[in-house]
């Protein structure tokens, strides 16, 4: 059961998710509160990355150097990574929506979760090559189904 400081932080993302034009704002803040344990990971709170996103080989935005844990060869490993800064989280879903448009072409799986008609299946297809986590989607749709309500909510009201 999720804390009322988990929920105003699921209700906030769904919202920037919406501002920010993100085709499934409410699933997109499912996997903001997975990505960033609802906002509170070190990597949320000092440089507003949601999604985890590492930082490419042109940064527009800063680099905020910490460790990361990879599920790598059926075990789960911790390695440095360099990761992208944010002003705020609606930019982190911004930028999270470029980089699926951007990478469509290269990745499957972004085109076919762009092209998604559900929430659900927009995670399943995004999550087979963002993460390496082999229970992404599942987690995300679980967030989804146990605080609709919340999300429905936070997004009649932006």
């Amino acid at each position: 059961m999720a804390t009322q400081e988990q929920l105003n932080f699921l209700a906030s993302a769904a919202k920037s998710a919406k501002l920010a034009g993100h085709i499934w704002p409410g699933m997109a803040a499912c996997e903001a509160a997975l990505e960033s344990t609802w906002g509170s990971s070190e990597l949320a709170l000092k440089a507003h990355n949601l999604f985890g996103a590492k930082q490419q080989i042109h940064p527009v935005y800063g680099t905020l150097h910490l460790p990361t844990r990879e599920f790598l060869n059926g075990e789960w490993v911790t390695e440095d990574a360099e990761w992208c800064e944010y002003p705020d989280y609606a930019t982190s879903f911004h930028e999270r929506m470029n980089t699926l448009r951007r990478l469509a072409g290269s990745f499957p799986h972004y085109a076919a979760a762009l092209a998604a008609a559900t929430p659900e299946v927009y995670v399943s297809q995004v999550s087979l090559s963002w993460s390496t986590d082999p229970l992404r989607a599942e987690k995300c749709i679980e967030i989804s189904g146990a605080h609709a309500d919340t999300i429905s909510a936070a997004l009649q009201s932006a």
